[in-house]
Protein backbone atom coordinates (compact mmCIF):
# COMPACT_ATOMS: atom_id res chain seq x y z
CA UNK A 1 0.00 0.00 0.00
CA UNK A 2 1.37 3.35 -1.20
CA UNK A 3 2.14 5.77 2.19
CA UNK A 4 -0.51 8.12 2.29
CA UNK A 5 0.59 12.01 1.72
CA UNK A 6 -1.08 14.52 3.18
CA UNK A 7 -3.17 16.50 0.92
CA UNK A 8 -2.55 20.82 0.31
CA UNK A 9 -5.75 23.03 0.75
CA UNK A 10 -6.51 26.11 0.20
CA UNK A 11 -4.33 29.25 -1.38
CA UNK A 12 -1.04 29.18 0.35
CA UNK A 13 -1.03 32.96 0.70
CA UNK A 14 -0.64 34.09 4.26
CA UNK A 15 -2.82 34.79 7.25
CA UNK A 16 -3.54 38.36 7.70
CA UNK A 17 -1.53 39.74 9.97
CA UNK A 18 -2.81 38.08 13.84
CA UNK A 19 -3.91 40.36 15.85
CA UNK A 20 -5.57 39.24 18.98
CA UNK A 21 -6.29 35.63 20.44
CA UNK A 22 -9.01 34.93 22.27
CA UNK A 23 -10.03 31.76 24.29
CA UNK A 24 -13.68 31.01 25.55
CA UNK A 25 -14.78 27.85 28.28
CA UNK A 26 -18.68 27.79 27.31
CA UNK A 27 -20.79 25.80 28.77
CA UNK A 28 -24.62 25.20 27.37
CA UNK A 29 -27.38 22.87 28.89
CA UNK A 30 -28.58 20.38 27.20
CA UNK A 31 -32.33 20.10 25.61
CA UNK A 32 -31.96 16.11 27.23
CA UNK A 33 -29.11 14.30 28.89
CA UNK A 34 -27.07 12.31 26.90
CA UNK A 35 -25.70 8.86 28.14
CA UNK A 36 -23.39 6.61 26.78
CA UNK A 37 -20.87 3.42 28.19
CA UNK A 38 -18.29 6.45 29.36
CA UNK A 39 -21.09 8.42 31.35
CA UNK A 40 -23.95 11.17 31.01
CA UNK A 41 -23.54 14.37 29.97
CA UNK A 42 -26.27 17.10 31.14
CA UNK A 43 -24.65 20.13 29.89
CA UNK A 44 -21.87 20.35 27.30
CA UNK A 45 -18.92 22.43 28.07
CA UNK A 46 -16.86 23.90 24.86
CA UNK A 47 -13.79 25.28 24.22
CA UNK A 48 -13.58 28.19 21.44
CA UNK A 49 -10.85 29.84 19.68
CA UNK A 50 -11.04 32.96 17.85
CA UNK A 51 -8.57 34.71 16.20
CA UNK A 52 -8.66 38.59 14.93
CA UNK A 53 -6.68 40.34 12.20
CA UNK A 54 -7.66 42.96 9.76
CA UNK A 55 -11.28 43.46 10.88
CA UNK A 56 -11.88 39.96 10.17
CA UNK A 57 -12.09 36.71 12.73
CA UNK A 58 -11.91 33.39 12.60
CA UNK A 59 -13.32 30.58 15.04
CA UNK A 60 -11.91 27.02 16.53
CA UNK A 61 -13.59 24.70 18.30
CA UNK A 62 -12.17 21.73 20.13
CA UNK A 63 -14.08 18.34 20.43
CA UNK A 64 -12.55 18.21 23.97
CA UNK A 65 -15.55 17.47 26.81
CA UNK A 66 -14.96 18.89 30.49
CA UNK A 67 -13.72 15.69 31.89
CA UNK A 68 -11.33 12.88 30.16
CA UNK A 69 -13.67 10.22 29.17
CA UNK A 70 -13.43 10.06 25.34
CA UNK A 71 -9.75 11.47 25.09
CA UNK A 72 -6.78 12.72 27.87
CA UNK A 73 -7.83 16.07 26.20
CA UNK A 74 -10.17 18.41 27.90
CA UNK A 75 -11.52 22.19 28.35
CA UNK A 76 -8.72 22.77 31.00
CA UNK A 77 -5.79 21.28 29.05
CA UNK A 78 -6.95 22.80 25.95
CA UNK A 79 -6.94 26.40 27.47
CA UNK A 80 -3.73 25.53 28.84
CA UNK A 81 -1.74 24.22 25.50
CA UNK A 82 -3.08 26.89 23.47
CA UNK A 83 -2.35 29.63 25.83
CA UNK A 84 1.28 28.42 26.77
CA UNK A 85 2.41 26.90 24.09
CA UNK A 86 0.23 26.62 20.61
CA UNK A 87 -0.48 30.23 20.31
CA UNK A 88 2.98 31.49 20.76
CA UNK A 89 3.86 29.75 17.44
CA UNK A 90 1.49 30.75 15.45
CA UNK A 91 1.94 34.21 16.78
CA UNK A 92 5.34 34.25 16.96
CA UNK A 93 5.71 32.80 12.95
CA UNK A 94 6.82 35.92 10.45
CA UNK A 95 4.01 35.05 7.61
CA UNK A 96 2.20 31.84 8.67
CA UNK A 97 -0.29 29.94 5.91
CA UNK A 98 -3.34 28.82 7.30
CA UNK A 99 -2.84 25.14 5.18
CA UNK A 100 0.29 25.05 6.95
CA UNK A 101 -1.10 25.13 11.00
CA UNK A 102 -0.67 21.57 11.46
CA UNK A 103 3.12 21.77 10.51
CA UNK A 104 3.91 24.63 12.54
CA UNK A 105 2.65 22.90 15.43
CA UNK A 106 4.53 19.98 15.16
CA UNK A 107 6.85 20.93 17.97
CA UNK A 108 4.14 20.29 20.35
CA UNK A 109 3.46 16.36 20.67
CA UNK A 110 -0.08 15.46 21.60
CA UNK A 111 -2.98 17.90 21.69
CA UNK A 112 -5.23 17.34 18.55
CA UNK A 113 -7.69 18.49 19.60
CA UNK A 114 -6.89 22.16 20.91
CA UNK A 115 -4.27 22.05 17.42
CA UNK A 116 -7.50 21.14 15.65
CA UNK A 117 -9.69 23.94 16.86
CA UNK A 118 -6.85 26.66 15.98
CA UNK A 119 -6.15 25.20 12.49
CA UNK A 120 -9.52 25.67 12.35
CA UNK A 121 -9.38 28.89 13.78
CA UNK A 122 -6.59 30.22 11.03
CA UNK A 123 -8.35 28.35 8.23
CA UNK A 124 -11.45 29.93 9.26
CA UNK A 125 -9.59 33.46 9.03
CA UNK A 126 -7.98 32.20 5.67
CA UNK A 127 -10.92 31.41 3.62
CA UNK A 128 -12.91 34.76 5.29
CA UNK A 129 -10.02 36.78 3.77
CA UNK A 130 -10.36 35.39 0.25
CA UNK A 131 -14.17 35.79 0.25
CA UNK A 132 -14.95 31.80 0.03
CA UNK A 133 -16.26 29.10 1.98
CA UNK A 134 -14.91 26.53 4.49
CA UNK A 135 -16.28 24.20 2.21
CA UNK A 136 -14.79 25.53 -0.73
CA UNK A 137 -11.90 26.31 0.34
CA UNK A 138 -11.34 22.54 1.66
CA UNK A 139 -12.30 21.41 -2.39
CA UNK A 140 -15.66 20.41 -0.90
CA UNK A 141 -18.48 20.03 -3.67
CA UNK A 142 -21.62 19.12 -1.62
CA UNK A 143 -24.21 21.88 -1.33
CA UNK A 144 -25.72 19.80 1.59
CA UNK A 145 -24.78 16.58 4.09
CA UNK A 146 -27.08 13.57 4.80
CA UNK A 147 -26.96 13.37 8.53
CA UNK A 148 -27.97 10.69 11.06
CA UNK A 149 -28.88 10.58 14.86
CA UNK A 150 -27.13 9.50 17.91
CA UNK A 151 -29.20 8.42 20.16
CA UNK A 152 -28.16 8.00 23.60
CA UNK A 153 -28.80 5.04 26.99
CA UNK A 154 -32.41 5.56 27.85
CA UNK A 155 -34.29 4.75 30.90
CA UNK A 156 -36.33 1.72 28.85
CA UNK A 157 -36.83 0.69 25.69
CA UNK A 158 -40.00 2.48 25.20
CA UNK A 159 -38.34 6.08 25.83
CA UNK A 160 -35.22 4.75 23.52
CA UNK A 161 -37.61 3.72 20.59
CA UNK A 162 -40.02 7.06 21.46
CA UNK A 163 -37.11 9.27 20.42
CA UNK A 164 -36.13 6.96 17.05
CA UNK A 165 -40.40 7.58 16.37
CA UNK A 166 -38.98 11.41 16.71
CA UNK A 167 -36.03 10.77 14.51
CA UNK A 168 -37.96 8.40 11.70
CA UNK A 169 -40.69 11.37 11.75
CA UNK A 170 -37.75 14.29 10.89
CA UNK A 171 -36.34 12.17 8.30
CA UNK A 172 -33.24 11.66 10.01
CA UNK A 173 -30.94 9.08 7.39
CA UNK A 174 -29.57 6.81 10.37
CA UNK A 175 -30.20 5.70 13.92
CA UNK A 176 -27.12 5.34 15.92
CA UNK A 177 -27.86 3.55 18.97
CA UNK A 178 -25.35 3.70 22.20
CA UNK A 179 -24.72 0.19 23.70
CA UNK A 180 -23.03 -1.65 26.51
CA UNK A 181 -23.61 -4.63 28.10
CA UNK A 182 -27.03 -4.92 29.19
CA UNK A 183 -28.29 -2.51 26.74
CA UNK A 184 -27.39 -4.02 23.41
CA UNK A 185 -28.83 -7.14 21.74
CA UNK A 186 -32.57 -6.91 23.41
CA UNK A 187 -32.62 -2.77 22.28
CA UNK A 188 -31.35 -3.77 18.23
CA UNK A 189 -33.89 -6.76 18.26
CA UNK A 190 -36.54 -4.52 20.20
CA UNK A 191 -36.07 -1.80 17.10
CA UNK A 192 -35.81 -4.44 13.91
CA UNK A 193 -39.31 -5.31 15.51
CA UNK A 194 -40.75 -2.15 14.47
CA UNK A 195 -38.29 -1.26 11.60
CA UNK A 196 -37.24 -3.99 10.09
CA UNK A 197 -35.67 -1.64 6.95
CA UNK A 198 -34.36 1.15 9.58
CA UNK A 199 -30.68 1.91 8.93
CA UNK A 200 -29.46 1.69 12.33
CA UNK A 201 -25.64 1.09 13.81
CA UNK A 202 -24.68 0.72 17.48
CA UNK A 203 -21.62 2.51 18.48
CA UNK A 204 -20.30 0.54 22.01
CA UNK A 205 -17.41 3.06 22.89
CA UNK A 206 -15.18 0.41 23.98
CA UNK A 207 -17.49 -0.95 26.36
CA UNK A 208 -16.69 -5.00 25.26
CA UNK A 209 -13.99 -7.55 24.80
CA UNK A 210 -13.40 -10.43 22.38
CA UNK A 211 -14.74 -12.04 25.18
CA UNK A 212 -18.07 -10.88 23.88
CA UNK A 213 -17.95 -12.28 20.24
CA UNK A 214 -20.78 -14.35 20.31
CA UNK A 215 -23.06 -11.12 21.22
CA UNK A 216 -21.46 -9.70 18.59
CA UNK A 217 -22.26 -12.59 15.62
CA UNK A 218 -25.88 -12.01 17.43
CA UNK A 219 -26.20 -8.69 16.41
CA UNK A 220 -24.64 -9.53 12.95
CA UNK A 221 -27.99 -11.25 12.26
CA UNK A 222 -29.55 -7.74 12.58
CA UNK A 223 -28.65 -5.92 8.95
CA UNK A 224 -26.75 -3.07 11.05
CA UNK A 225 -24.99 -0.32 9.15
CA UNK A 226 -22.02 -0.93 11.27
CA UNK A 227 -20.56 -2.07 14.94
CA UNK A 228 -18.95 1.26 15.83
CA UNK A 229 -15.75 0.53 18.13
CA UNK A 230 -17.27 -2.41 20.18
CA UNK A 231 -13.21 -2.55 21.32
CA UNK A 232 -10.55 -1.20 23.49
CA UNK A 233 -10.27 2.56 22.28
CA UNK A 234 -6.19 2.11 21.62
CA UNK A 235 -6.47 -1.52 19.66
CA UNK A 236 -6.68 -2.28 16.48
CA UNK A 237 -5.36 -6.07 16.57
CA UNK A 238 -8.07 -7.40 18.72
CA UNK A 239 -10.27 -5.38 15.82
CA UNK A 240 -9.02 -7.31 13.62
CA UNK A 241 -9.87 -10.49 14.88
CA UNK A 242 -13.59 -9.81 15.61
CA UNK A 243 -14.27 -7.91 11.72
CA UNK A 244 -12.91 -11.32 9.70
CA UNK A 245 -16.05 -13.13 11.25
CA UNK A 246 -18.49 -10.63 10.66
CA UNK A 247 -20.41 -9.82 7.57
CA UNK A 248 -21.20 -6.35 9.59
CA UNK A 249 -18.80 -3.24 9.13
CA UNK A 250 -16.59 -2.49 11.75
CA UNK A 251 -16.22 0.82 12.35
CA UNK A 252 -13.33 2.40 13.93
CA UNK A 253 -13.69 5.80 15.99
CA UNK A 254 -10.98 6.26 19.23
CA UNK A 255 -8.79 3.63 18.21
CA UNK A 256 -7.80 5.95 15.02
CA UNK A 257 -6.20 8.85 16.46
CA UNK A 258 -3.67 9.75 13.42
CA UNK A 259 -3.61 9.29 9.66
CA UNK A 260 -0.62 6.40 10.84
CA UNK A 261 -3.19 4.65 13.00
CA UNK A 262 -5.42 4.54 9.77
CA UNK A 263 -2.70 3.25 7.36
CA UNK A 264 -1.87 0.46 10.57
CA UNK A 265 -5.70 -0.66 10.66
CA UNK A 266 -5.67 -0.90 6.70
CA UNK A 267 -2.72 -3.24 6.81
CA UNK A 268 -4.01 -5.13 9.63
CA UNK A 269 -7.80 -4.78 8.35
CA UNK A 270 -8.84 -4.01 11.48
CA UNK A 271 -12.11 -2.80 10.16
CA UNK A 272 -14.47 -1.74 7.03
CA UNK A 273 -15.34 2.00 7.67
CA UNK A 274 -14.78 4.92 9.48
CA UNK A 275 -16.24 7.59 11.71
CA UNK A 276 -13.89 10.65 11.07
CA UNK A 277 -13.99 13.08 13.97
CA UNK A 278 -11.21 16.29 12.95
CA UNK A 279 -10.77 16.93 16.09
CA UNK A 280 -9.13 13.31 16.91
CA UNK A 281 -6.70 12.95 14.22
CA UNK A 282 -5.36 16.94 14.62
CA UNK A 283 -7.39 18.98 12.43
CA UNK A 284 -8.69 19.94 8.96
CA UNK A 285 -5.55 18.80 6.87
CA UNK A 286 -4.99 15.32 8.42
CA UNK A 287 -8.88 14.87 7.91
CA UNK A 288 -8.25 15.51 4.07
CA UNK A 289 -5.52 12.90 4.44
CA UNK A 290 -7.95 10.38 6.27
CA UNK A 291 -10.61 11.41 4.01
CA UNK A 292 -8.60 10.77 0.39
CA UNK A 293 -6.93 7.27 2.25
CA UNK A 294 -10.28 6.15 2.77
CA UNK A 295 -11.74 6.83 -1.20
CA UNK A 296 -8.46 5.30 -2.34
CA UNK A 297 -8.58 1.62 0.23
CA UNK A 298 -12.24 1.69 -0.24
CA UNK A 299 -13.48 2.56 3.78
CA UNK A 300 -16.70 3.58 4.28
CA UNK A 301 -16.10 7.04 5.65
CA UNK A 302 -18.98 9.14 7.83
CA UNK A 303 -18.18 12.19 9.61
CA UNK A 304 -18.75 12.18 13.45
CA UNK A 305 -19.90 14.58 15.84
CA UNK A 306 -18.62 15.71 19.59
CA UNK A 307 -21.97 17.21 21.02
CA UNK A 308 -20.47 20.21 18.89
CA UNK A 309 -22.00 24.03 19.28
CA UNK A 310 -22.78 25.64 16.09
CA UNK A 311 -19.43 26.76 15.28
CA UNK A 312 -17.70 22.74 15.56
CA UNK A 313 -20.73 21.55 13.60
CA UNK A 314 -20.20 24.28 10.88
CA UNK A 315 -16.53 22.88 10.19
CA UNK A 316 -17.49 19.38 10.39
CA UNK A 317 -20.53 20.20 7.65
CA UNK A 318 -17.31 21.50 5.50
CA UNK A 319 -15.44 18.50 5.95
CA UNK A 320 -18.67 16.08 5.16
CA UNK A 321 -19.28 18.46 2.11
CA UNK A 322 -15.79 16.22 0.64
CA UNK A 323 -17.10 14.00 -1.91
CA UNK A 324 -16.23 10.25 -0.28
CA UNK A 325 -18.75 11.12 2.00
CA UNK A 326 -21.22 8.80 1.96
CA UNK A 327 -22.50 7.16 4.80
CA UNK A 328 -24.76 9.69 6.81
CA UNK A 329 -23.18 12.17 9.40
CA UNK A 330 -23.18 12.19 12.69
CA UNK A 331 -24.31 16.03 12.57
CA UNK A 332 -27.39 16.70 13.83
CA UNK A 333 -29.56 19.92 14.01
CA UNK A 334 -28.62 22.14 16.70
CA UNK A 335 -32.31 21.45 18.43
CA UNK A 336 -31.22 17.97 18.76
CA UNK A 337 -28.84 19.11 21.98
CA UNK A 338 -29.19 22.41 22.35
CA UNK A 339 -32.43 24.74 23.31
CA UNK A 340 -30.42 27.71 21.78
CA UNK A 341 -27.07 27.42 19.88
CA UNK A 342 -24.25 30.36 19.56
CA UNK A 343 -25.29 30.72 15.77
CA UNK A 344 -27.71 32.32 14.31
CA UNK A 345 -29.92 30.89 12.78
CA UNK A 346 -28.98 27.51 14.75
CA UNK A 347 -28.61 24.32 11.97
CA UNK A 348 -32.23 23.11 10.57
CA UNK A 349 -32.74 19.67 9.38
CA UNK A 350 -34.25 19.71 5.60
CA UNK A 351 -37.12 17.41 5.17
CA UNK A 352 -34.49 15.63 3.21
CA UNK A 353 -32.63 14.27 5.94
CA UNK A 354 -29.80 16.93 5.42
CA UNK A 355 -28.20 19.73 6.48
CA UNK A 356 -27.13 22.71 4.19
CA UNK A 357 -23.23 23.53 4.18
CA UNK A 358 -22.96 26.89 4.94
CA UNK A 359 -21.74 28.84 1.47
CA UNK A 360 -20.87 32.00 3.19
CA UNK A 361 -17.34 33.37 3.81
CA UNK A 362 -15.28 30.94 6.36
CA UNK A 363 -17.22 28.80 8.43
CA UNK A 364 -20.20 30.78 7.13
CA UNK A 365 -22.20 30.99 10.24
CA UNK A 366 -23.08 34.20 12.57
CA UNK A 367 -22.03 34.06 16.38
CA UNK A 368 -24.88 35.40 18.55
CA UNK A 369 -22.70 37.51 20.32
CA UNK A 370 -25.49 37.70 23.66
CA UNK A 371 -25.83 34.00 24.24
CA UNK A 372 -21.92 33.48 23.78
CA UNK A 373 -21.25 36.12 26.75
CA UNK A 374 -24.49 33.88 28.84
CA UNK A 375 -22.81 30.83 28.29
CA UNK A 376 -19.41 31.81 28.87
CA UNK A 377 -17.69 30.74 32.06
CA UNK A 378 -13.57 32.00 31.57
CA UNK A 379 -12.56 34.41 28.69
CA UNK A 380 -9.06 35.30 28.32
CA UNK A 381 -7.32 37.62 25.17
CA UNK A 382 -4.01 37.68 24.22
CA UNK A 383 -2.41 40.40 22.34
CA UNK A 384 0.17 40.09 19.15
CA UNK A 385 2.67 41.21 21.54
CA UNK A 386 1.76 39.00 24.38
CA UNK A 387 1.90 36.17 22.71
CA UNK A 388 4.79 36.53 20.28
CA UNK A 389 6.78 37.16 23.72
CA UNK A 390 5.67 34.32 25.49
CA UNK A 391 7.30 32.45 22.56
CA UNK A 392 11.02 34.33 22.54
Amino acid sequence: MREAGVREMGAETPLPRLEVAELRHVRLPMVVPFETSMGRLNERDAFLIRLRADGLEGWGEAAAWRDPSFSYETVETCFYAAERYLLPLLFSAAQPAARGIDSLLTPVRGYPMAKAALETAAADLAARAQGISLSRWLGGSSAEVIVGISLGIEASHEALLGRIEQAVAKNYRRAKIKIRPGWDLAVVEAIRRRWPDLPISVDANSAYTLADRELFKALDAHGLVTIEQPLRHDDLVDHADLQSGLVTPVCLDESLASLADLEAAIRLKSCRMVNLKPGRVGGLRQSLAVHDLCHDQGLALFCGGMLETGIGRAANLAIASLKHFRIASDLSESARYFARDLVDPPFRLTERGTLAVPAGPGIGVTIDEGELERRTVTCHSFTRSELAGAQA
